[in-house]
């Protein structure tokens, strides 16, 4: 007899789709979220929706709004910088954690996640097969950590940090090496160097920040999002790019590596 449960899977499924939409802009910043809409277009009951909306909610993807319901929780410049100094705290805790306790297994983790990283091509954009590289590397790095509640932190803040870097649509202006980025970076962490390394995460976290407010794709998007409606209503559609999510690189937080 299985185990599994018909209804906790399709629930499961309705959140995954949901949770993948609000990532790559299908559901815009700002948007608000008509459960009888989401209904519609996932097949779904009202029961799975609401409970994918209340995790979403959980997860700061969708905001609950009083006696208005739910929306796609909005981008700023603001929450980026936010964002960026929160990931940069949580990374180094996560890292001396892993500094201390990691062993043979460990290293050897971050080795051949660095190989991957480094022989995925990247085409000069953010491939699917990238990003999973890209994700399972900063994972790799701090697998060693024992502390499931700051793993727990790092995976939300990372997926946040995943929807800014999907929903940009402009190509960085500034030149950089991510390659040696991450190479030093592993260095630096398999010398057992904590100050070194927190100091390359931090500058490798703070220059995407820049690189992605000197675009300024964050205030452009709240703008699209903000116009949406009156653009719709006079017959135009608005001139956003949806970008393909890949489902393993933005998996749902599992509370460890």
């Amino acid at each position: 007899m299985s185990a599994t449960n018909p209804a906790s899977s399709f629930t499961q499924s309705v959140y995954e789709q949901l949770r993948i939409k609000l990532l790559n802009g299908s559901l815009r910043p700002g948007e608000k979220l008509k459960i009888s809409d989401l209904c519609e277009v996932l097949s779904a009951n009202l029961s799975a929706v609401r409970e994918a909306l209340s995790r979403l909610t959980s997860e700061g993807l969708v905001v609950s709004e009083p006696q208005r319901g739910f929306r796609a929780a909005p981008i700023t410049a603001d929450d980026l910088r936010y964002l960026t100094e929160a990931r940069i705290h949580i990374e180094g805790l996560c890292i001396e954690r892993a500094i201390k306790l990691g062993g043979i297994t460990w290293e050897t983790g971050i080795v051949a996640a660095l190989h991957t990283l480094l022989r995925t091509p990247r085409f000069g954009k953010v491939t699917e097969e990238w990003a999973i590289a890209h994700n399972d590397f900063h994972r790799a790095l701090v697998a060693a950590c024992d502390n499931s509640w700051l793993i727990r932190m790092r995976e939300m803040l990372a997926m946040q940090g995943e929807r800014y870097r999907w929903l940009s649509v402009t190509t960085a202006s500034k030149k950089r090496d991510l390659d040696k980025e991450h190479s030093k970076l592993s260095e630096a962490i398999l010398a057992r160097n904590c100050q070194l390394a927190t100091k390359l995460m931090k500058a490798h976290l703070l220059l995407t920040t820049e690189i992605l407010l000197q675009a300024g794709f964050v205030d452009d998007r709240v703008k699209v999002a903000r116009s949406a409606s009156s653009t719709h209503k006079h017959g135009s559609r608005a001139r956003t790019r949806r970008v393909s999510v890949p489902r393993s690189a933005l998996r749902a937080p599992t509370g460890g590596n």
